[in-house]
């Protein structure tokens, strides 16, 4: 098999396999529609089988199709990368590393970890971002992230993974309510109080509006704020009830009137990990950001204020 595959063609083809249809992966690849499936063809001769079986509908990857979708994905994911540092390195940065992570993660464990390796290359750029665990995953195989760090036992399939840490979700309520002196709590029978949250678009937001609504409730928090000190503060003021990452929640009530009562449900206990698809081909500057990160954790921070989310 003699195959010649340029970049244009990889990302013409992934283009047309992702709309699944001709017509418009050509739009994206701006070519005409000929020319498309044209190369296309070639691309078919070159393997000697089919990529694409055409419908009325648009196309459909066969098994070959798919298989050089995920490849093209990958040249294209290091192609990215290499413009990217190019890009950098014409800047006087030395690299730039996408890492996205869970709320815990980025309120109680990055802050630390990331000043310290900041400190020692100050011209590598780290775009820090939350999101959901699952989001993560995907963002991760997808390319879309170098470094991912997420809790809990979703599935991570064959990335390289290391511990992170680890942290437990708990209620905080204020300390005479009726709930303070419960040894646990279900967080189904806290869907009955006032909650306050943080912001819709945060992590851990989403993640317990899901918990709630796989229990066939609803989570409507009364407010919502930007970080968990301000959580704390206004359950102090009897505004309503939290769920926190319990390192934050008992921080914060050293100096606040609140409680914090274990959360009974078997999700609350949360295991962090970080993972990256290949470690071996993340670029120089990611992969050393993985390795820092992937040492042994300290305790979660234990300043009295936590940042905002």
């Amino acid at each position: 098999m003699n195959l010649h595959f340029d970049l244009f063609d990889l990302k013409l083809f992934a283009y047309v396999a992702e709309a699944r249809s001709l017509t418009r992966g050509a739009d994206k690849a701006c070519i005409s529609l000929a020319a498309a499936s044209t190369r296309i063809k070639q691309m078919e001769e070159a393997i000697g089988g089919k990529l694409l079986h055409r419908t009325a509908q648009g196309v459909n990857m066969t098994a070959a199709g798919e298989a050089l979708l995920y490849h093209a994905k990958r040249v294209m994911q290091q192609m990215e990368h290499l413009r990217i540092d190019m890009q950098d390195f014409g800047k006087g940065i030395k690299g730039h590393v996408r890492v996205f992570a869970n709320t815990t993660s980025i309120t109680e464990y990055l802050p630390e970890k990331l000043a310290g390796f900041l400190t020692q290359h100050p011209a590598v750029q780290v775009d820090l971002r939350e999101y959901l665990s699952e989001e993560i995953v995907r963002s991760v195989a997808d390319g879309g992230a170098d470094i991912g760090i997420l809790a809990g036992d979703v599935h991570t399939g064959d990335f390289d993974a290391r511990p992170f840490g680890r942290n437990q979700l708990v209620l905080v309520v204020p300390t005479a309510h009726r709930f303070a002196e419960a040894s646990a709590m279900a967080f189904i029978d806290t869907l009955e109080e006032q909650h306050v949250g943080l912001h819709h678009a945060s992590a851990i937001h989403r993640f317990l509006l899901r918990k709630a609504e796989l229990a066939g409730r609803g989570y409507a928090p009364r407010i919502q704020v930007g970080s968990f000190e301000a959580i704390c503060l206004m359950i102090e003021a009897g505004v309503g009830v939290g769920v926190l990452p319990a390192s934050s929640a008992r921080r914060l009530s050293r100096a606040l009137r609140i409680t914090t009562v274990p959360l009974a449900d078997a999700w609350a206990e949360r295991e962090l990990k970080i993972v990256a698809r290949n470690r071996e081909q993340l670029p120089a500057s990611a992969r050393e950001l993985f390795d820092y990160l992937a040492q042994p954790s300290e305790a979660p921070l234990t300043h009295p204020a936590c940042p905002p989310t």
